[in-house]
């Protein structure tokens, strides 16, 4: 471990994401590119660090990286946000997965992605299966980009360890960010996100996912579907429209902030996740956490890349 790694004053939360983190290169032109690291849990994780201070909450990552150049720039990156990477393993002759982005003129992105050798598809196979006990997290956050990484035994792995986690009184925070892509078929992925909402505390799902994996006629009707499969919170993101946060089990509709121009959707779903959960960890409501969630993401959208370079927006910094 990393002595940049120890906090020197004990967090008040111990938040821990779960996922990949790629090298990102965003096209800045036809021909220049910007390289950074990103990746949906990764992006939350970064932000949320960059929401809160040390002493608030304790964020520190889960995935697999390689041996080379780019993974040691990936570990610098994180300390440097003030993310913990004991639980970043390295994979010997392993290489990172690596995604391209261009955006069009209204700020709508495309990826390109090149991954399929990437060390993280190797979580919680039989060979990395942490072996540190995950309860010691306060809030475990995952996604379905998480669960299509894996294979089937090793999303059993992951279920079992969220499952023990409960049990000891962490929540279980899930995203259904359903990237079509990545899955053999729409069964396999449905199957898949409905055994982790059965394991979730919080649901931060977008209407889009839900409506293209069960049916959802509106984010409202999510809402409900996911309050009476028993996720105690539920927000739903609906694009532009804002958000639907179940309060009291009645769906509530929360705008957006307004943005002079969007210049890169990318990790706006990721930012808002990062603003709630910091709104929520300090005592918000959930609707006025969904405000925070949406502010933040505003400020990452009117900037290039899932991670933005803004003065508003600093690097928490490594710890000490």
């Amino acid at each position: 471990m990393d002595e940049r790694d120890v906090a020197e004053v004990e967090p008040v939360r111990r938040f821990l994401a779960i996922g990949e983190c790629m090298v990102e290169l965003t096209h800045k032109s036809d021909r220049e590119l910007r390289l950074s690291f990103g990746g949906d849990t990764y992006n939350t994780a970064l932000y949320l660090a960059r929401s809160t201070a040390q002493e608030e909450v304790g964020v520190d990552y889960l995935t697999l990286a390689g041996d080379d150049h780019y993974s040691d720039l990936m570990s610098a990156g994180m300390q440097e946000e003030g993310i913990g990477t004991h639980l970043v393993g390295r994979v010997a002759g392993a290489h990172p997965g690596l995604y391209l982005v261009r955006t069009d003129d209204e700020g709508e992105r495309s990826f390109t992605y090149y991954r399929s050798q990437s060390p993280a598809r190797r979580l919680f196979d039989d060979e990395h299966t942490p072996t540190e006990d995950l309860s010691g997290h306060d809030v475990l956050y995952l996604s379905a980009v998480t669960l299509q990484l894996l294979t089937a035994r090793a999303r059993q792995h992951l279920w079992t360890l969220l499952e023990e986690a409960r049990g000891k009184g962490a929540q279980v925070v899930f995203d259904s960010n359903y990237r079509p892509a990545g899955w053999p078929g729409p069964e396999e992925a449905r199957v898949a996100v409905s055994a982790t909402y059965e394991l979730s505390t919080t649901a931060l799902s977008t209407f889009e996912d839900e409506q293209a994996l069960f049916g959802d006629a509106s984010p409202d009707e999510t809402v409900r579907r996911l309050r009476e499969g028993g996720v105690e919170e539920v927000v739903v993101k609906d694009g532009a429209r804002g958000c639907v946060v179940g309060v009291d089990g009645d769906p509530v509709h929360v705008p957006t902030s307004p943005v002079e121009k969007v210049v890169d959707s990318t990790a706006a779903g990721d930012s808002f996740n990062a603003g709630y959960l910091a709104g929520r960890f300090r005592g918000a409501s959930m609707v006025e956490a969904a405000r925070h969630g949406h502010a933040l993401a505003a400020k990452v959208i009117a900037h290039p890349g899932a991670v933005v370079e803004d003065p508003s927006l600093p690097p928490r910094g490594a710890p000490a």
